[in-house]
């Protein structure tokens, strides 16, 4: 086949024609920019807000070529909820150096922790969620999602202090709904009892109450399903079916070990 004619096929075929990556490339920037803002010590705040004003708008130049999209004055919305955004970040910093034992600052949660940086991303994309800005929200849960191992949807809410550790294989869904002061250990997945595009706009991911620790590698699943206040969800527990408040619930694994006679 001639050069000519595998260039007007690819042309043929290519059918999406808002599709243009460069919106990943400048949100991943966008993204990485406004973690230095908020936490950065050499890095000017003034100057850099400015920077993220322009990069933003490109970013929705890009982002919204629907008639109709909620676009325009997102960004003011947006900056007055950077301050309230990092107090929360704060908290949850906080949260792991006072849980975690090998944790010794925040400067080292900040820099060393992926659960931190997973949390962090989740929080600056939430807002631009609500605001109802396509693709973008996502895109920044992705990056995270890439440098981490943990997935949040940005359609979850979450509270206050939330401390992730370890990090790495973490699902959170995007109707989850976690309280205040919850601790969450790798390969936890909060996740739907069922896949079906008609459940688009239900609720289909647990709701974790305040207080509760879920460790490694529990799947809790359902949006019916409830985790009690104040309750230890033990590792490697299935869950579907709610849990009370002040409950421990554990899985029992039937482990032998053998003698090799020597």
């Amino acid at each position: 086949m001639k050069k000519e004619a595998i260039i007007e096929g690819i042309i043929k075929h290519k059918q999406n024609p808002n599709l243009r990556f460069q919106l990943k490339e400048k949100t991943e920037a966008f993204t990485s920019r406004l973690f230095y803002t908020l936490f950065d010590n050499d890095t000017s705040v003034a100057e850099n807000i400015d920077v993220l004003e322009r990069e933003f708008q490109e970013i929705v130049d890009l982002a919204c070529w629907a008639p109709g999209k909620p676009c325009s004055k997102i960004w003011e919305n947006y900056l007055n909820e950077l301050p309230e955004i990092l107090r929360k970040l704060n908290l949850d910093a906080r949260a792991i150096v006072e849980n975690d034992p090998a944790s010794r600052t925040i400067e080292e949660v900040c820099l060393a922790y992926p659960g931190f940086l997973a949390i962090a991303v989740y929080r600056l994309s939430r807002p631009l969620y609500l605001y109802g800005l396509p693709i973008v929200p996502r895109l920044m849960a992705e990056y995270a999602h890439r440098l981490t191992g943990v997935d949040i949807n940005p359609g979850a809410q979450i509270g206050e202090s939330f401390f992730i550790d370890h990090a790495t294989g973490i699902v959170i869904g995007e109707t989850t709904v976690i309280k205040d002061h919850v601790k969450v250990y790798q390969g936890v997945t909060l996740g739907a009892l069922h896949v079906e595009k008609s459940l688009t706009d239900v609720k289909r991911h647990p709701t974790v109450e305040s207080n509760v620790t879920i460790y490694a590698n529990a799947t809790i699943l359902g949006g019916k399903t409830v985790i009690g206040t104040n309750s230890i969800i033990g590792g490697n527990v299935w869950l579907t079916s709610s849990v009370p408040e002040n409950s421990m619930v554990y899985h029992t694994p039937d482990i032998k070990i053998k003698s090799n006679g020597k």
